[in-house]
């Protein structure tokens, strides 16, 4: 089972108004709820302030030990709304819709991980923190007695660091909105997969020096998939390149025979190069002596693996994919 949270609070009582924060919450959702082909992913529950609904600390944390709380594969915490750094209590926290600062309404991110540190039933838990100074999450603190910061299985990404603000732009935040574009597909793997480690490479490397930092800590032996996109590369094609490359430096020899332009075209080569084409576009393979692929048939030279080629040769070899 896999279950997630999405909260979104802009409107907020005492303090100044946000402008994005729900609609991030109901795109995050509306990706996660389903793979692109599809198929069901998370359970999702959202959480939107309103005039009938407000999200008070008392709602909030309720909701979040809810969603820690049973058994499931994936426990997954998206908040978007005011946070900051509480210099009295040395720690981040994430605001409810009607905190004051004389109040102590606030929702400590400690109290989070706590939360979801506590059950083991959660094989996996992620939180994801678009709010202003978010980047103290799992940070070395008061820890309660003999606990870690980022139990096993955790895994924490935030849109800034401890000192910075995260910015609204474009009807999104812009946290949100990189990573909204890594779900849809620009940040999956070859074989279709948007891990929390992809995620966060594609919005570390969106993101400028002199713009807001994203953090991302993790405590996992492996990353759990949360969206597939579809393979860029037919997964029957994957599982040939132990067929079409021996060895990891093996060359396969090319000839006009494989180009449907040549004079002597052979069909079964014509669909082992068409799929080789297809590797060479997403950088498993290269022509050996030629500029193109087409030139290194035409020229019987050859095509090889290349790094990650060789990787995703390892992984047909052990039947992974």
């Amino acid at each position: 089972m896999r279950k997630a949270l999405f909260v979104g609070i802009d409107n907020y009582r005492f303090i100044n108004k946000l402008s994005c924060c729900q609609s991030d919450a109901m795109a995050m959702s509306n990706v996660l709820c389903r793979h692109a082909d599809g198929r069901p992913n998370f359970g999702s529950k959202n959480l939107l302030n309103s005039d009938s609904t407000p999200i008070n600390k008392e709602t909030l944390e309720k909701e979040i030990q809810n969603l820690f709380s049973g058994e499931a594969d994936i426990a997954l915490l998206f908040f978007a709304g005011h946070g900051y750094f509480d210099q009295d209590i040395d720690e981040g926290v994430i605001l409810p819709y009607d905190f004051n600062s004389t109040s102590n309404n606030s929702v400590r991110i400690s109290d989070i991980l706590h939360w979801a540190n506590c059950n083991s039933r959660v094989r996996n838990k992620i939180i994801i923190l678009d709010c202003c100074q978010s980047g103290t999450a799992g940070q070395l603190r008061n820890l309660r007695g003999g606990e870690s910061v980022i139990a096993d299985g955790s895994t924490i990404l935030t849109a800034c660091q401890r000192d910075e603000m995260a910015v609204e732009e474009d009807g999104h935040g812009l946290f949100t909105a990189l990573m909204l574009e890594a779900l849809y597909g620009a940040g999956a793997n070859i074989l279709g997969y948007v891990t929390p480690g992809s995620l966060y490479s594609f919005v570390d490397q969106a993101l400028g020096e002199w713009e807001q930092r994203p953090v991302f800590k993790t405590n996992v032996s492996k990353f759990v998939i949360l969206r597939e996109t579809g393979a860029r590369i037919p997964l029957t094609t994957l599982r040939n390149l132990p067929n079409w490359f021996e060895e990891n430096s093996s060359v396969f020899k090319l000839n006009p025979s494989f180009e449907p332009e040549s004079t002597m075209p052979n069909e079964d080569n014509i669909n082992i190069f068409k799929q080789l084409q297809i590797c060479n576009r997403h950088g498993l393979v290269e022509p050996v002596d030629a500029e193109h692929m087409y030139f290194a048939a035409m020229n019987s030279t050859g095509c090889r693996l290349t790094a990650l080629g060789v990787y995703y040769r390892k992984l047909a070899e052990k039947k992974r994919i």
